[in-house]
């Protein structure tokens, strides 16, 4: 066949094959669109309460739309940490906001965008890090206000990242003065979820936000348009995303549904449509979180998912229509936001979701400084105090239970809890067991109070979760005594309490708070553990029970505590049932002097949060 072309024509032919070699070869571009603090229902791309968005609507027209789509955790730091790492955040210990210190990854495992630099790629972030990592060099080829594609080699494929903060909750801390300026949005007949307050305020703030999805909207157009300009949308996929939900009251920093399900759009480029089993203008409802991001990003990119991620690819080879069909579960958790403790952890499969509330005493509206800024968070608190909320709305400021279950399909505000229903109870146990797995098999590390790990496990939190995988498999166990009758673990939980192990006591003292009067019989022994515990904590969990029974005054025993801690983590654990035990109905009357901490406590920023709301 050659012998017959002349060789101007043979040397023609063989461009012509290595060119489609290095089409064949060539990989797609990717890019993040990430709105903040927006959870699914405020666009009616996804729900019919929300509104228009034309520019990510335009995208979906040539893309899929993920209607099961979840940020794992509630808040910036920890959704980002999940994000970068592909990894579940109690696992590395990354899952708390702010953070107080940064951890290593994982020994083994980069952050995801490494293994793409690897590879070829470009990675560029505009500009939002804030992760809860170390991060090495090797992440990013550029990563501020100014990083762009347009920066790469000539035909260099390329991973970016464009942050929107149009969207982010200090949006919504407007005043009364700000409100008489109006809205786009129709206030009028503007949807109020039936847990708030059916108030004016509440209606402004949802206009305005909407008027905020809808600006978001354009700037993700415009960054649209921007590849288009260059000629890149036939090669790059486009995920549009928000980095966790929110941001009206009690949504950001939760992890109901409102807090966690997240708008997830990606585009399917032409030329590698193929690359993916999920054809363009669908809607997938495949259940796909933070957590499997990163693999999915290198899975496009042609990368094999590292050892040692928990992130599981949703798009490119290997992943067949089937492969989705079967994603029905995720995973959320929370822990501190900011100044304010509560351990919380859910499963959702398919339309259910169990909630697991470790101090359930810990009710939701448990003060954190940023969060009330809000008007709305204001008046929802100054209702609850004044006895104008219905019942449902009154669940904010009020004792949770230990176990929730809700059918999210048809009570997408989680407002009527399932858990005690005789005709639910197979559901609640098959999912109780599956959250015990996931704790177990992880493990989850903050069965530690967070002090305590910072200090003892911050170097290399994977491997000390490995080496204590047998304590906290027990101290769940201890967890899970409240969810039995008092009578069948009475004596497991006397034994608990005194136990030479301080985190079995720990556990067991936070299982009499829940227990309440029915662990009166352990009083004594409760109030010598006030007295004499080695862990200043545990000194401080014993007075919680004492104060929330009434048996007596927590007020002196937790002051010395807080006086007399010298961690920062551990003085703002203190502060947190300090708060709890002046507010919620209990109020106890504290008088703290912030002289009287030491510099160790004082060195804590978010300390100095609680204290400032403590000392008027």
């Amino acid at each position: 066949m050659y012998k017959k072309l002349s060789p101007f024509k043979m040397i023609m032919f063989f461009c012509a094959v290595n060119s489609l070699i290095v089409t064949a070869q060539k990989t797609p571009n990717i890019v993040w669109i990430v709105s903040e603090d927006n959870s699914k229902h405020y666009m009616k791309l996804f729900d019919d309460n929300g509104v228009e968005t034309p520019s990510i609507e335009n995208l979906a027209n040539q893309g899929v739309i993920f209607t099961h789509a979840f940020s794992n955790a509630a808040v910036c730091s920890a959704a980002r940490s999940t994000l970068i790492a592909s990894s579940y955040g109690p696992r590395l210990a990354t899952h708390y906001h702010r953070r107080m210190a940064k951890v290593e990854m994982p020994e083994g495992v980069e952050m995801f965008p490494a293994y793409l630099r690897k590879a070829g790629y470009y990675t560029t972030n505009c500009a939002k890090e804030d992760y809860n990592i170390i991060k090495e060099d090797n992440v990013w080829d550029a990563s501020s206000k100014k990083a762009s594609w347009r920066n790469r080699k000539e035909g260099q494929p390329f991973f970016h990242v464009f942050n929107i903060g149009t969207t982010h909750e200090s949006r919504m801390h407007f005043s009364r003065e700000d409100m008489k300026a109006g809205t786009k949005n129709d206030q009028k007949n503007v949807f109020v979820q039936p847990n708030h307050p059916q108030t004016g305020l509440f209606k402004y703030s949802n206009a305005r936000y909407h008027d905020k999805i809808q600006e978001m909207d354009a700037e993700v157009g415009a960054v649209v348009a921007e590849l288009e300009k260059d000629g890149l949308l036939d090669d790059t996929f486009i995920f549009y995303y928000g980095d966790h939900g929110g941001v009206l009251p009690g949504s950001k920093g939760y992890i109901n549904e409102m807090g966690v399900h997240v708008p997830l759009v990606v585009y399917i480029p032409d030329n590698y449509k193929d690359l993916v089993s999920v054809k363009a203008k669908t809607k997938e409802e495949a259940f796909v979180s933070f957590v499997d991001f990163g693999a999915t990003v290198l899975n496009l990119a042609g990368i094999k998912t590292p050892k040692g991620m928990d992130g599981i690819p949703f798009l490119g080879k290997g992943v067949s229509a089937k492969d989705l069909s079967k994603r029905d579960e995720t995973f959320s958790y929370a822990d501190r936001f900011d100044e304010k403790y509560d351990m919380v952890r859910a499963v959702r499969k398919g339309n259910f979701k169990y909630t697991r509330n470790y101090q359930p005493f810990n009710f939701n509206g448990l003060m954190n400084n940023y969060r009330y800024k809000q008007l709305g968070y204001q008046q929802w608190s100054n209702f609850y105090n004044a006895g104008k909320l219905n019942d449902i709305q009154a669940q904010f400021y009020e004792p949770k239970q230990v176990e929730e279950l809700y059918d999210v399909e048809k009570d997408p505000f989680e407002t009527n809890n399932l858990a005690q229903l005789p005709e639910y109870q197979k559901t609640l146990i098959t999912l109780r067991k599956n959250l015990n797995k996931r704790i177990s098999k992880m493990p989850d590390l903050a069965f530690y109070p967070e002090f305590y790990l910072i200090n003892n496990a911050f170097d290399n939190p994977v491997k000390f979760g490995q080496n204590h995988k047998k304590d906290i498999k027990k101290y769940l166990k201890i967890a899970n005594y409240s969810l039995h009758d008092f009578n069948e673990v009475k004596d497991q939980l006397r034994k608990s309490l005194n136990s030479k192990d301080p985190w079995e006591r720990y556990w067991a003292l936070i299982d009499c708070s829940i227990f309440d009067k029915q662990a009166i019989g352990f009083k004594d022994l409760i109030i010598e553990i006030e007295k004499t515990d080695n862990q200043l904590i545990n000194r401080v969990r014993a007075s919680e029970f004492l104060g929330l029974r009434g048996i007596s005054n927590p007020v002196a025993s937790m002051t010395k505590c807080l006086y007399t801690s010298n961690d920062g983590g551990e003085a703002l654990l203190i502060l947190n049932s300090i708060v709890l035990m002046s507010d919620g109905g209990h109020k106890y009357k504290f008088k703290l002097e912030k002289s009287k901490l030491t510099k160790k406590a004082l060195d804590e920023p978010q300390v100095l949060r609680r204290l400032d709301y403590l000392i008027k």
